[in-house]
Parts: C-alpha cells; sequence; structure tokens
C-alpha cells in the first residue's frame, strides 16, 4: 500500500499519514486503543487510493468515522485535542520535562485494571484541575499524589484502588523488570490480549513461542528432532514407537511436553536477557508451561506473573479459530478445526497443569475484563513485594511542586 502524503502539517512539508500516530491521537481523545487503531485502520483503508489530502480534509474524515462509531461526545474530546491549550508541562525527577499526557494518564490508569470509562473520569479530573488552577508546571510525584488523592476520596474508587495505584506507581519507579507469561491453547486469545498488554504498560519486548520454535526449525532439521517440526497437539506423532501410550490423553501430553522441554531453551534465554537488561517483556504462547518458571534465574528481583487463558465453551473455541482464520488466511483455521479434538483435550491437559501449579487461569470471555483480570493479578504479584507509604512515594520537593499549589 503506498504511503499517503498528509499536506498542512505544522512543519509545513507533506509527511506520511501513519496509522500509529492517528491511533494515538484517538487515545489522546480518549478512545480505548483496539478502538483508536481499528477506526485508524479503517481511515487508512478509505485513503489506499488517495495520493495527498490536507489535514483538514483528514481530520474531517476521521470526526465522519467517530460520528458514525463513537457518537457526538467523542467527536468533541477529538476537536479540543486538536487545540489544546498551552501544555501543562510534567517535571520528573531526573529534570526532563514532557507535557502532560491525558492519553499516558489514562494508560496508566488502565493499568491498575480501572474499566476505560472510570480511567477517562480521572483523567479529565485530573486535567481540568490542573486547567483550573492555571498549572504550568508540575512535578511528576505531585501530579502521582493527585491522582492518588482523587482515587481515595471518590466514594467509586476508595482505598483498594488507591492501593493499586500506590503499588503500581512504586514498582515502576523501581526499576525492576516485569515479564509476563500467557500461556494457552491455539485460538484462546493469547497474541491479541498479549498485543493490548503491551500498548496499555508500554512494553515494548514481546516474544511468541511460535517464532522461537520457527527459529529453532531452521537450526535443527525435521530428521533430527522430528517432534519440534509438528504442531503442539501432534506432536505425539513424531514421538518413537517406545513412546508412545494406549491412552490418548496421555500421549497427547507426553508429545507436547517433549516439544515443550525444548522451547524451554530459547524461552530462558529471551528471559534471562529481559531481566539482565532490566527491561520488561511479555512472552506468550501455548508452549508458556509452569516449567518455565523453575527457569527463571535465584535471586532474580524481576516480577514474573503466568497466566493462562483459557476459553472453555468447545463452541466459543471454535468461533475464535474460524475469526483468526478469517482475519489472518495464513493461520489456516481449517487444519485446527480439523484437529480441534486434540485441541480441546490439550486445553484440558494445560488446566490441570496450571491448577497444579496455582497459576492463575482466566477465562477468555470478553477482551476487556480479560486485560483487567491480567493486571490485577500483576498487582497482587507486585503486592507480594512492596508495602507502599504514600508519604514516601509521593514525598516532594518543595522546590520542585506545582504551580497550582501557588
Amino acid at each position: 500500500m503506498a504511503k499517503t502524503l498528509v499536506l498542512g502539517s505544522s512543519e509545513g512539508t507533506p509527511v506520511p499519514f501513519l496509522r500509529g500516530i492517528l491511533t494515538r491521537s484517538l487515545q489522546d481523545a480518549g478512545l480505548p486503543f483496539i478502538q483508536a487503531y481499528d477506526l485508524s485502520s479503517t481511515v487508512r483503508e478509505d485513503l489506499s487510493d488517495t495520493a495527498e489530502i490536507t489535514t483538514k480534509k483528514l481530520r474531517e474524515k476521521v470526526i465522519k468515522h467517530l460520528k458514525k462509531e463513537h457518537g457526538e461526545e467523542a467527536i468533541e474530546r477529538y476537536r479540543v485535542s486538536l487545540h489544546p491549550h498551552a501544555p501543562i508541562l510534567v517535571r520528573y525527577e531526573d529534570g526532563e520535562t514532557i507535557p502532560f499526557s491525558r492519553g499516558y494518564h489514562l494508560r496508566y490508569l488502565e493499568a491498575i485494571s480501572l474499566p476505560h470509562d472510570e480511567a477517562l473520569s480521572v483523567t479529565t479530573k485530573m486535567y481540568d484541575h490542573l486547567m483550573a488552577k492555571q498549572a504550568s508546571v508540575v512535578s511528576a510525584k505531585h501530579l502521582g499524589e493527585l491522582t492518588y488523592r482523587c482515587l481515595y476520596q471518590d466514594r467509586g474508587f476508595g482505598p483498594a484502588v488507591a492501593r493499586r495505584y500506590l503499588l503500581w506507581t512504586q514498582f515502576l519507579r523501581s526499576g525492576r523488570p516485569l515479564v509476563l507469561l500467557i500461556g494457552g491453547t491455539a485460538g484462546c486469545g493469547k497474541s491479541t490480549i498479549a498485543t493490548e498488554l503491551a500498548n496499555r504498560l508500554d512494553i515494548v519486548r514481546m516474544q511468541s513461542t511460535d517464532g522461537l520454535r520457527e527459529v529453532m526449525r531452521m537450526m535443527l532439521p525435521e530428521r533430527l528432532v522430528p517432534v519440534l517440526h509438528t504442531s503442539s497437539f501432534r506432536a505425539w506423532e513424531a514421538l518413537p514407537e517406545s513412546g508412545r501410550n494406549t491412552d490418548r490423553d496421555t500421549e497427547l501430553a507426553v508429545g507436547f511436553r517433549a516439544q515443550a522441554e525444548l522451547l524451554a531453551v530459547p524461552c530462558e534465554a529471551v528471559i534471562q536477557r529481559a531481566i539482565r537488561e532490566r527491561v520488561s517483556m511479555i512472552l506468550e504462547g501455548v508452549h508458556v508451561h509452569p516449567l518455565l518458571l523453575d527457569r527463571v534465574p535465584e535471586g532474580s528481583d524481576a516480577i514474573v506473573v503466568p497466566i493462562l487463558l483459557a476459553t472453555l465453551k468447545p463452541d466459543q473455541l471454535r468461533a475464535r479459530i474460524r475469526g483468526r482464520g478469517n482475519k489472518v488466511p495464513q493461520r489456516r483455521s481449517a487444519r485446527y478445526l480439523d484437529n480441534f479434538d486434540a485441541i480441546w483435550r490439550l486445553q484440558s491437559y494445560l488446566l490441570s497443569e496450571a491448577d497444579k501449579a496455582k497459576i492463575t487461569i482466566i477465562p477468555n470471555e470478553d477482551k476487556e475484563k480479560v486485560i483487567q483480570e491480567v493486571m490485577r493479578t500483576t498487582i497482587e504479584y507486585i503486592s507480594q513485594e512492596f508495602s507502599p507509604d504514600p508519604n514516601e512515594v509521593f514525598k516532594c520537593d518543595p522546590e520542585n511542586h506545582s504551580e497550582s499549589d501557588k
């Protein structure tokens, strides 16, 4: 698809239309990531045969889609975001000063498991408060303190939600890496959930076990390691006759385990590198097995959160598999549907393994609820390592406080 040039930019020169930029702009206007991304994708498709478009026409096109899909309130927020007042600057402890971003503040609140609408209401309240005080500069700690007080004092949220915010803030300031391990059988929505989590948590390092398996297949030919060159739910077919079992479930589990143990080596490598570099990451895939927890380096200060996604209704899982085949034809949904019985039995095995290892199991019936549950689980893991005191977390230097206090 050829790039469409946008004319009339603030730089005075044509710039390429970028879906990511529009997505961020729509998020700043209050849209959830998936809705912002989908609308941006629709606009990009509309522009597929357009070589050039003015900024004014582009905004009109965006507003047209907003009106159709999200209503007048979303349009008003978008218009306001296009004509901001003088920016409120946020000053960080290292001296860096950047404009206050409602989109970033919103995602921060979503990270503590607040639903989008509730997070948006708090962000709007914070922004309106700073504007009413005619604040020009606010310290990051004071902004955090204001948000904490808002959550604590609001009857709709209260101390429990405020404490989650406090825990998340202290964790982020600690510099410790977060490693999310998201497992589940084919078609349960691992990639979709992982992508949404990466966006909300600003995690740039995401790895699938399918990708690692492809690399290993290139390095190790099928004649040497046949169990690596088949699907996880059919790995048992590559076992030697001596490894076969008359019980179908046991046979399937042994085959999967053999493949998962091979993948554990590169999985361990990417986890260890992230921990060594102190970078948060998400590892997702069917091969994310409880045995990976034994491969996290001893003494590491990383917060490692294992999650198993599950689709507990057969018809729902079939529908998901068909759906991903329609969206990404290369996923060959027909092959998965032909082997649905094996996929379903593999999920039963994964559920049993997760239960024995006391790993959180989250049914994937509603994407937004799944994201909130993953974040709530993450905060629970963080709470085992931190005991935050608001007076310590938000202790501010009086000389670096807020213009809003003057």
